[in-house]
């Protein structure tokens, strides 16, 4: 919205919105830290905010409930080809994305196990204080990567923008549980401290198949959220049993 109506090139649209992003991610984190509520309440509120203000906002800004379309505007086809493109490889297209989500969990699984801010992501999330009392920069930590969460939900949004030329102000909302489930189910600890970025690329790819194979398949879709809730639910249990499992060697 900023560069249509502003009439500016794509780019300093998209620049602007990863601040955002980066900014909202800082707030968020700042405030777990300054507060000492749980993660879950700070966020949720935040969400809650911002999910009314993009709807007021772009209803004000636009008229409608939805941006406008930028696919005539300076630098979106050069946006597009990093953002939203695809490539064929043996006669199937493969979106760009694809190759973004690989690039960016192997990254991640190289920082996680290979560098000192991957030890103190492990640290902060198993124990805060005793993390704090070996020197590891707790506040520095947790607000980084909630910066990063920033950052993820800034280049999804891009992706979704540059594929359809317009993006709905409701997009994606809903779609929390199943970010949520795909991390468990991929191992991660609900309480912190455990986890890998492997296993959430695993669980995405899982309910990705399975949501679109019910519909390929001529099953009611409804069933997607039944699936759903037996993967979360039997993916906390194994996860605490793990937990218990570990805690008693």
């Amino acid at each position: 919205m900023l560069s249509y109506q502003l009439t500016m090139n794509v780019w300093v649209g998209v620049i602007v919105a990863l601040i955002v992003s980066l900014g909202i991610g800082f707030l968020n984190g700042w405030l777990v830290v300054k507060t000492g509520l749980p993660s879950f309440l700070i966020t949720l509120g935040s969400f809650l905010i911002l999910q009314g203000v993009n709807l007021a906002v772009t209803k004000l800004v636009t008229g409608n409930v939805a941006t406008d379309d930028i696919s005539d505007m300076d630098g979106f086809s050069q946006a597009k080809k990093v953002f939203a493109s695809s490539f064929d490889v043996g006669g199937v297209q493969v979106k760009i994305t694809i190759v973004w989500w690989l690039v960016f969990a192997a990254i991640a699984t190289w920082v996680l196990l290979r560098t000192k801010y991957g030890n103190w992501i492990f640290a902060v999330g198993g124990n805060k204080e005793s993390a704090r009392a070996v020197g590891v920069p707790v506040a520095f930590t947790k607000i980084s990567l909630f910066m990063l969460v920033g950052f993820g939900a800034w280049f999804i949004g891009m992706h979704q923008l540059f594929s359809f030329n317009t993006v709905q102000s409701g997009e994606g909302v809903g779609q929390e549980l199943i970010y949520i489930s795909a991390a468990v189910i991929g191992g991660c600890l609900l309480t912190g401290g455990a986890g890998s970025a492997i296993g959430p690329v695993f669980g995405a790819f899982m309910f990705g198949m399975v949501q679109q194979g019910i519909v390929y398949a001529g099953w009611n879709p409804d069933w997607f959220k039944a699936f759903l809730g037996v993967m979360l639910l039997g993916a906390v249990m194994i996860n605490l049993w793990v937990q218990r499992t570990a805690t008693r060697r």
